[in-house]
């Protein structure tokens, strides 16, 4: 079987989309049986063919930025997407256009920047930005309770803007949670309470931006930090003497990846690849050009450089397994389809869309160094 670097180093690009109008591409969701969602700086969602890329519809109902789009495990017509104005919502992809078919709510002053939906679809998972300057919430909704059955609320654990809660891939009551006030927890929701929940604390020392489950057994966890800093940490070593870091850097930018020194301006994400068996971490350069990296115990390695697609900041990516390729969305509006030996139907030159102060203020900020001021600007804005 070809191993993962052979097939990244055939990479190129297949499929290039470009929406009517301009948009920040924000997070990408798969629904194996054919579809890429897609959430977007202007409050909308897109469904796209995955294998394409052509519009196949669009949903509008959301009021505020997103944070995220999230399909069904089991029933794979039926998409999530969470939102800053307070809902999480879900949608039938055999209906596009409709209204939400599912709407989530808690406390009229919960603002969403995180949320998720459990392993085994009974669970949805809401973390909330900072409200009244000092308290942040993780609210829980039980998916099958019509009228959104709200749980409860978890208010302990953290104390700004819980930037990103992931579920464990396989174990439905297991959550991790980051913020940025630096923590990333993870709990056992089976044991109720918060306090006896939550079962362990890692400090990434700066504003957690995402998490990412990962390893053999999912086991491991990784941060990306909005500074561009990374940390994995291995949980299985939690009942041992044993360090739980595998591997940390304060500063991903600071790490040559090239012969001649060239690293990264950013990271992107994170994403444990099942059938490698391996930790892909990819980072980008402010020219739009792509470094797919490995990452364990001895650091980042880098894979592939992927040139040539985007013209700025690229927000989100998946790899699809079944289809052996990268999907990549960004700044510049474009959604890209990378396969080995792609050959791309259209030709030109890429081009950024940004239109560069209504995008800016409608979508969530994608570094630590700008996450405050934009968030200040945006409420200026809606001030006046």
């Amino acid at each position: 079987m070809e191993g993962l670097e052979e097939k990244l180093k055939g990479l190129s690009i297949a499929r290039r989309c470009r929406p009517e109008e301009p948009t920040y591409l924000l997070h990408v969701a798969l629904q194996p049986a054919g579809l890429l969602a897609l959430s977007c700086s202007n409050f909308t969602i897109h469904l796209h063919n995955k294998d394409t890329l052509n519009l196949v519809g669009e949903y509008r109902g959301h009021s505020g930025p997103l944070c995220g789009v999230v399909f069904s495990h089991a029933s794979p017509d039926l998409l999530y997407s969470g939102s800053a104005d307070g809902t999480v919502r879900g949608w039938d992809v055999r209906r596009p256009g409709t209204q939400a078919a599912q709407v989530f709510k808690s406390d009229p002053s919960h603002s969403y920047c995180s949320f998720d939906l459990s392993c085994g679809d009974t669970l949805l998972c809401g973390g909330t930005e900072q409200v009244n300057k000092e308290d942040s919430f993780l609210v829980f909704w039980d998916v099958r309770k019509p009228g959104g059955g709200l749980l409860g609320v978890y208010s302990e654990s953290h104390s700004d803007d819980i930037t990103q809660v992931r579920f464990h891939p396989r174990e439905n009551d297991r959550l991790a949670s980051g913020s940025t006030d630096g923590l990333v927890n993870v709990f056992d929701l089976s044991r109720g309470a918060e306090e006896e929940a939550l079962l362990l604390t890692c400090n990434s020392g700066s504003s957690a931006g995402s998490v990412c489950w990962s390893g053999a057994d999912y086991t491991q966890l990784l941060c990306l930090s909005l500074d561009e800093g990374l940390h994995l940490w291995d949980l299985g070593k939690l009942d041992t003497d044993e360090p739980l870091t595998v591997f940390s850097t304060t500063d991903a930018r600071g790490l040559p990846l090239m012969a001649d020194g060239g690293a990264v301006d950013y990271l992107v994400g994170g994403q444990w690849l099942e059938e490698a068996q391996k930790l892909l971490v990819v980072g980008g350069m402010n020219d739009g050009d792509l470094r797919l990296m490995e990452c364990d115990g001895g650091g980042l390695r880098l894979l592939r450089t992927l040139e040539g697609g985007h013209a700025s900041t690229v927000r989100c990516f998946l790899w699809d397994a079944a289809g052996e390729a990268l999907v990549t969305g960004g700044e510049d509006a474009q959604l890209l389809l990378w396969t080995p030996g792609g050959v791309e139907l259209t030709t030109g030159k890429r081009e950024s869309m940004k239109s560069k102060t209504a995008l800016r203020l409608k979508s969530r900020p994608h570094k630590k160094h700008s996450y405050r001021r934009e968030k200040k600007e945006t409420q200026n804005t809606e001030s006046h």
